[in-house]
């Protein structure tokens, strides 16, 4: 007779080897990755002719957060539906090919992880989300014509939702200062290439973005109160 329950030596030899990556965090890969290919090929001269080496910056300043539109709203109190849409596109469009790339870096291996505990749904709510508010907070702090674009803050979120997951115990146990090592190490290297390269005012859309993350996990992890509560009995 055959156990019941497998022996611990016996594998599924059917399981793939690498668990493989969550649907939603597929579709904004290809979705990031698709629109930096034809912008990409238009810098390179492959396709839009002559006019295509202006299609990347016509790209920015039709999609990109821009924060005179943003404050104009707000003095106004009148929505413009094209003007909104911007805090949803922002993430798409990227300044170089290298922009792109370590932000598809960031969300292929940020979402993997946060998929891995959360559902699909909740880690596009956790994009965007994160998305929607580091340009709310940018567009409060600073008053600027610097556009913000790409999908750091997005990407940012999905760090600030790990943080979560660790801290909260979700998958795992790690310390308080073990759950925050990761943002630090990854601002630190964003400040240092700022002193190196020249940064913007975009890194507090960012910040702004990694704490979104952390409270939407709160909100569309299963069991997350109850983690709060527990960790916060612990100390």
């Amino acid at each position: 007779m055959k156990p019941v329950l497998p022996l611990p030596h016996e594998q599924d030899h059917n399981a793939p080897p690498v668990n493989p990556l969550p649907v939603s965090v597929i579709v904004l890969a290809l979705a990031i990755f698709g629109i930096e290919m034809v912008l990409t090929a238009a810098d390179a001269g492959f396709v839009g002719g002559p006019a295509g080496a202006g299609w990347r910056l016509q790209a920015i300043e039709d999609y990109g957060f821009y924060q005179p539109l943003f404050a104009w709203m707000l003095e106004t109190h009148v929505l413009r539906w094209d003007y909104l849409m911007r805090f949803l596109t922002f993430p798409f469009v990227h300044g170089t090919f290298t922009h792109a790339l370590f932000v598809l870096v960031f969300l292929l291996a940020m979402g993997k992880l946060v998929g891995e505990v959360l559902a699909d749904w909740a880690v596009l709510v956790i994009f965007f989300g994160a998305s929607i508010v580091g340009a709310l907070v940018y567009g409060l702090v600073w008053e600027t014509r610097v556009m913000l674009y790409g999908g750091y803050p997005g990407a940012y979120g999905l760090v600030g939702a790990f943080t979560f997951i660790l801290w909260a115990g979700l998958a795992g146990r790690a310390s308080g200062l073990q759950a925050f090592s990761l943002i630090a190490f990854l601002m630190g290297i964003q400040l240092l290439f700022g002193l190196l390269f020249g940064g913007g005012p975009t890194w507090v859309a960012d910040i702004a973005g990694f704490a979104a993350g952390f409270g939407l996990a709160f909100l569309v992890s299963p069991g997350g109160w109850q983690a709060v509560l527990a960790r916060i009995r612990q100390r």
